[in-house]
Formats: structure tokens, C-alpha cells, sequence
């Protein structure tokens, strides 16, 4: 259990930072991009800043992003001893992907004043590619232990590893799919739900206009098309992990014409207080009533995952799913009526709460994913428990990952929120305050 908890505490942390990894760079370019093409300044200005919190993340993802390669070997040697061949490709590809970030990130930061505007806005691409290339690296990983392929079982030894094999496994594109729309959405509602706060205090600016259109029409965009491949990622499951499934709808007998439900708590071994919508999983599932449904009778009670967490945070990504896409559905019939935001103080109120919601979403679908898979760490090959370090001590070794975390989600806030409270300057401006200070230490007192 103390090895699950700060793996779980870790994954979680880093999963919002990396979410910034992948969408915030392209945010920021594609503002910078606009700012040069249009003659605008306040992109630039925007683009100034986001490079900024871009650094920011982008170091403390480092950290945590290093924790999590040591837990992996810390935590679950048997896994990584037995099959760490077998899966080990796509982390070691995701290494370069990083490096190369790592490389460009440091050029967009400080190349501002050194490069012309193409090609600054050019050395800020590979930073958008790496950044989605490590998440499709990592996630296709955690799609081989859903649907584990590329390696032979003789004699209860792995043989005859097929690394590529292992890394483009079936559930791989679905979930990297689902895994980089997820980000788009984190980093757009989140990055909006800043400059919705600024404009319900009365700053309705062109820069917190542009704040916070950029962001969240990029969000509003690849909300529908998430729920989409969320949809087509869920019926997958009825193939490649149907106890999943069963669990994530409470589902205790197979059959058919099986309905959807909606709400509920498993409580006795069967779903109670939910909504039972007739046939509609079947349909879903098949696009026929008469489809069969596994449940949970199925499965050994020992291979049976938990259901409450399944289910419930299934449950809670669905509904805020569906709550993000009726606020871009908003967004998008009033941008088409008067090319404006809605006129409701609710949709600012909301649109501030929508990064948060975002944030519950991804959490609560890697937990359905992971403790749906359990107790299995590779599915129907390692037991979560048989993986596991035997060592005494993992309590241990779990404060310690809490104190680390809490230290830096405290420097994180502390540090963005003085980036927050810093005026508004174009790159230029910013040069000439520095190189003034440094030449005379009060320009900043007395002007130039």
C-alpha cells in the first residue's frame, strides 16, 4: 500500500505539470506567431509571459519527472526485472525527447534579444514536439500494461522481446490520443480560467482578452473531439479489459440489452441509487440492444478491480466532461452570433472554475485507468503485489515523497504568483530595464 499511495501521489502531481509540458508551448508559439505576423503587440506581450511560466513548469517537471524514473526501479523492481526489456523503449526515446526540449526551451528562454522573430518563433517548435512526444512516449508505455504485447512466455520467462511490437500495442493510440487532448484541455481551461478571474475583478483589456481567448477557444476546440475518442476508448474496453468496463459501470452479471448507468454506489455487490438509462450500454458498445456485456460474474473475485473507484471516478470525468463541453458550446453560439464572449457573468464564472474541473477530469481518469486494472500491473501477466519491493521501509521512503512534493507545490505557487504580480512588458522593454539596472543600479527608481 505505501508503494501504491506515492506512486499514486506522484503520478498525480506530475501529471498536471507535464499537461503544461505538452499544451503550453504551443499556446505560447502560436502567440508569438500571431504577434509577429499581425504587427500586435499585446501577443507578444502574452507570448513574453507564458515563456515565462513555460520555464517555470518546465523545470519543476524535471524534478518530478526524476522522482518518478527512480520509483519506478525503488518500487517495483520485480516488474521492472522481469518485462523492463520488453517496455523499456519507449522511456528510453523519451529521454532524447525531453533532452531536446530541455535544449530548445533554453534557447526560446534566452534567445529573445539574439534571434530574429522567425527564428525565435522557429526554435520554439521542437519544444512544442517534444513536449508531445514525451507524453505519447510515456502513455503508449502505460498502454502496454493495459494490453501487454512483443514478448513470448517460455516456461514463465520472457523471450523473444519485440520492443516496437510492445510500444504500438493496441491500446496505444486510443489512450495517447485521449492522453494529449486532455492536455490541451488542462492547459487551456486552466491558462483561461486565470484571465477569467482578471476579467470578472473589471480587466477587460486586450490583453486579458486575448489571455484568455487564445487558451480557451484551443480547449473548446478538442473538447468535443475528447469526448469522442473517450467514447471509442471505452467501448475498446469491452474487447481488451471487459472486468474494467464491469467495474466502471457497476455491471455484476453479463448479459445483454444492458443499460447505462449513471450515478450509483456499489454497495452488497450491486449498484444502487443510479440512473438506469435502458439498453444504452449495449448500444454503445455494440449499436445493438441485443449486445453481450460482461460483468463482473465473470471474473475471479481475486481478479476483480475495487468498483467504488472505478466507478465513481468514472463517473465524476463524465460529468465534467460533458460540463466543459456545454461551456464551449456557449462560447462557440455567441462567437457565432456577435463574434463576442457570452454576455452572462456566469460563463466568466464558470470559464474561472473550468481549469479546476479539468484538473478533477484527468485525475479521475487515470484513476479509472490504473485501479481499473487492478490488482494486475501488467494485465493477466504480474500481479501488482508480486511487483512490488519486499524491502520493510516504503512508509518511509512515502513521507519523504510528501515532503518533497508539499516544498515544491509551495515554491511552484510562490514563484507564479510573482510572475502574476510583474507589469505587463514587451521583450524589449524588459532588455532595456535590465541592462539599465545593471549599468547603473536605479534606472528602475529614476527612469532612463
Amino acid at each position: 500500500m505505501a508503494a501504491r499511495v506515492q506512486m499514486a501521489v506522484s503520478l498525480g502531481w506530475h501529471i498536471i505539470v507535464a499537461c503544461f509540458g505538452v499544451g503550453m508551448p504551443v499556446l505560447t508559439v502560436f502567440a508569438e506567431w500571431r504577434g509577429y505576423r499581425t504587427g500586435d503587440d499585446a501577443y507578444v506581450r502574452l507570448a513574453h509571459r507564458w515563456a515565462k511560466v513555460m520555464g517555470v513548469l518546465f523545470a519543476v517537471g524535471a524534478v518530478s519527472g526524476t522522482v518518478l524514473s527512480f520509483e519506478m526501479g525503488l518500487l517495483w523492481p520485480e516488474l521492472m526485472a522481469t518485462y523492463g526489456q520488453v517496455f523499456g523503449l519507449p522511456f528510453a526515446l523519451e529521454g532524447f525527447a525531453f533532452f531536446i526540449e530541455a535544449i530548445f526551451v533554453g534557447i526560446y528562454l534566452y534567445a529573445w534579444d539574439r534571434l530574429s522573430p522567425r527564428a525565435h518563433v522557429l526554435s520554439g517548435l521542437p519544444v512544442c514536439v517534444a513536449g508531445v512526444a514525451s507524453a505519447f512516449f510515456v502513455v503508449s508505455a502505460n498502454a502496454w500494461m493495459n494490453t501487454p504485447r512483443g514478448f513470448d512466455l517460455v516456461g514463465g520467462r520472457v523471450t523473444h522481446v519485440r520492443p516496437w511490437a510492445a510500444m504500438f500495442n493496441p491500446a496505444m493510440p486510443l489512450q495517447v490520443i485521449h492522453m494529449i487532448l486532455a492536455a490541451f484541455m488542462v492547459t487551456g481551461f486552466c491558462i483561461a480560467g486565470v484571465y477569467a478571474v482578471g476579467m470578472l475583478r473589471g480587466r477587460r483589456d486586450r490583453h486579458h482578452r486575448l489571455g484568455f481567448l487564445i487558451p480557451f477557444i484551443a480547449a473548446a476546440i478538442v473538447t468535443p473531439v475528447q469526448v469522442v475518442v473517450g467514447d471509442a476508448l471505452a467501448r475498446h474496453l469491452a474487447t481488451a479489459q471487459p472486468p474494467k468496463l464491469a467495474a466502471i459501470e457497476g455491471l455484476t452479471r453479463t448479459g445483454s440489452h444492458v443499460p447505462l448507468s449513471v450515478g450509483g454506489v456499489f454497495v452488497d455487490g450491486e449498484l444502487r441509487y443510479a440512473i438506469h438509462i435502458p439498453n444504452a450500454l449495449s448500444l454503445l458498445v455494440g449499436y445493438r440492444p441485443s449486445t453481450v456485456i460482461q460483468g463482473l460474474d465473470m471474473v475471479a473475485p481475486a481478479d476483480r478491480p475495487p468498483v467504488n473507484p472505478v466507478h465513481l471516478s468514472f463517473q465524476l470525468m463524465v460529468a465534467i466532461g460533458f460540463g466543459l463541453l456545454v461551456l464551449s458550446a456557449w462560447f462557440a453560439l455567441a462567437w457565432w452570433r456577435r463574434r463576442d464572449l457570452p454576455r452572462s457573468p456566469w460563463f466568466l464564472r464558470l470559464s474561472a472554475l473550468s481549469g479546476v474541473g479539468a484538473v478533477l477530469a484527468l485525475e479521475a481518469g487515470w484513476v479509472t485507468t490504473e485501479v481499473g486494472r487492478q490488482p494486475w500491473v501488467v494485465w493477466q501477466h504480474m500481479r501488482t503485489a508480486d511487483a512490488v519491493n519486499p524491502a520493510p521501509g516504503l512508509w518511509a521512503g512515502l513521507l519523504a515523497v510528501l515532503a518533497v512534493y508539499a516544498v515544491l507545490t509551495v515554491a511552484t505557487a510562490y514563484v507564479l504568483n510573482r510572475l502574476r504580480t510583474r507589469p505587463v512588458t514587451a521583450p524589449q522593454e524588459e532588455w532595456a530595464d535590465e541592462a539599465l539596472d545593471a549599468g547603473t543600479g536605479t534606472a528602475r527608481e529614476h527612469g532612463p
